[in-house]
């Protein structure tokens, strides 16, 4: 792959200045342009030491705007960054819509690096590239831009470039024996490298091999690789707007639709890439039609069990802290159906500074701005905590489906990305536990009336939970894709017959106990002790 680079192909002085300045015009205009978008762009750079990464960066920031840049470069973890995920660190630096991210040192450093000194096997380099192609492929599928620059230098190349710098007193900080020790497995890297690009250039994360030991070619080749891709985004974009207005201004001419609905531009482009914004339910049975409804104890059982089950917890969640095994605890759930009350039992058994719920409404302007799952990332806290979601991110398959905030291409895909998200979360040593809590419309009615004659409860009955019921069946419908598709080993969703609160409330406190034993008795399980 790499003996195809244009090796020794350069930019004389005088053809760079005659390039440069409009190419420099287009760039700052593409981005002012871009900052008007719907969409990030994400370029990354990697490659061989010395081959003009922060150097093509530095020169970026200084051609374009860098307020609207945002430049991230990766060392080995702190120990913030160690005691959450991988990606935890990659996920909350990513550039918002109409901003360019540039990272250096990426999530493609670390398992290249590992491979090369033998920390790794074949099936577990695979099994990380395709980790990676997985979250670029999330990333570009909500319509962010990625383009990957690896940057090439020949053996030869590479050490005069170091003897080079060793020989200059003002650049012989650039090397370090890493480099030299790098450039003595140049073979292995290669190896690593090209693996890595193969499996990872796809048509929406595409990889650019560039030359780089002359920096003239280096620099025009990238700026103008970027320049393009901005290019034809915006040309893909405007297709879309091309075809969503002429539909709009057929659908205006005709009328309202065939529903009574005034016609939308979401609409329109739903119908015009043949995607339809929601999908009528099933008409056939749920997981949910399953359940015993019936109160699993007396409630004089309940209240025991659940004095012994508090202290239970308390005693295990103090010993996964120590540990440091974290734990995410997601309730969904109808409205109504004592998600509130449950999340009270267990913040008693717990310490307030161990603890997190994070309320999950509609997203604010800045996470609107970043893929659904940015705001659920950002949230995840350091080692040994627990996290609790009172709504999550199922809000994308449950009400954004239901209500057609999403349109089918949006929430089919979500399944496939929440299970990459929970197993990210496991594989780190994160314990997800999941409850839907379930209750009959009947019961819900009850409940509603009752908030309603009671005046410290009315703030919680709202119109929109009337407005709600009436959409029961797709509601279940949406409820029963999301248990097949997202119930997984390490994250399986857990059922509460919640008509009968304090069974309800018992059955969430057991289950959270039994999988922390679980988690602390099992050796092989993943631990991440604070520091």
């Amino acid at each position: 792959m790499f003996r195809t680079a244009e090796i020794g192909r350069k930019i004389g002085k005088t053809d760079f200045e005659e390039i440069a300045p409009p190419l420099r015009i287009e760039l700052i205009e593409l981005q002012q342009r871009l900052r008007a978008a719907d969409f990030p762009a994400i370029f990354v750079f990697a490659g061989v030491d010395g081959a003009g990464k922060g150097r093509t960066i530095n020169l970026i920031n200084e051609w374009m705007d860098p307020r609207w840049i945002v430049s991230r470069a990766y060392g080995p973890p702190s120990d913030e960054e160690r005691e959450r995920p991988e990606f935890w660190r990659y996920w909350r630096d990513l550039p918002p819509e109409g901003r360019i991210g540039l990272f250096l040192r990426s999530w493609y450093s670390r398992p290249v690096l590992d491979r090369v000194h033998g920390r790794s096997d074949d099936g577990g380099f695979e099994g990380r590239l395709d980790r990676i192609a997985r979250f670029e492929q999330c990333l570009a599928a909500d319509g962010a831009l990625i383009v990957k620059f690896w940057m090439h230098l020949s053996r030869d190349a590479q050490k005069r470039l170091f003897r080079k710098w060793e020989a200059d007193p003002h650049e012989s900080w650039r090397v370090s024996d890493t480099d030299w020790e790098h450039w003595r497995l140049y073979d292995k890297f290669t190896e690593a490298a090209e693996r890595t690009i193969i499996k990872t250039s796809t048509g929406s994360a595409p990889w650019h091999i560039v030359e780089g030991e002359d920096q003239r070619y280096r620099e025009i080749t990238v700026l103008t690789t970027i320049r393009d891709a901005l290019v034809h985004q915006f040309e893909r974009a405007e297709t879309r707007r091309r075809t969503a207005r002429a539909l709009s201004e057929r659908r205006a001419a005709n009328g309202n639709g065939a529903d009574g609905e005034p016609a939308s531009l979401a609409a329109d482009l739903a119908a015009a890439t043949g995607r339809e914004r929601t999908i009528a339910p099933p008409h056939q049975p749920s997981v949910l039609h399953v359940l015993d409804m019936r109160p699993a104890v007396t409630a004089k059982e309940a209240k025991k069990g659940l004095r012994k089950e508090t202290a239970r917890l308390n005693s295990l969640y103090r010993q996964a802290r120590t540990e440091g095994i974290s734990t995410v605890v997601v309730f969904e759930g109808w409205d109504a159906a004592g998600k509130g009350g449950a999340i009270r039992r267990l913040t008693a058994a717990i310490d307030a500074r161990d603890y997190l719920v994070i309320q999950t409404a509609a997203p604010t302007d800045e996470e609107r701005q970043h893929h659904y799952l940015w705001r659920f990332w950002r949230h995840l806290q350091r080692a040994g905590r627990v996290t609790i979601f009172d709504r999550s991110w199922y809000g994308r398959v449950l009400v954004e489906r239901v209500e057609g905030y999403a349109a089918v291409e949006e929430w089919s895909r979500a399944y496939a990305e929440i299970n990459d998200f929970e197993r990210d979360l496991a594989e780190h040593g994160i314990l997800v536990v999941k409850f839907w809590l379930h209750i009959t419309p009947e019961e819900q009615l009850r409940r509603f009336e009752r908030r309603a004659e009671i005046p410290y409860k009315r703030w919680k009955l709202t119109e929109e939970d009337w407005r709600n019921r009436e959409k029961w069946p797709a509601y279940e419908a949406a409820v029963n894709d999301m248990v097949q598709r997202t119930s997984t080993r390490t994250a399986p969703w857990i059922l509460v017959e919640a008509d009968d609160k304090p069974s309800a409330r018992l059955k969430v406190v057991r289950t959270l106990c039994d999988r922390l034993e679980a988690a602390l008795s099992d050796p092989g399980h993943p631990r991440c002790p604070p520091v």
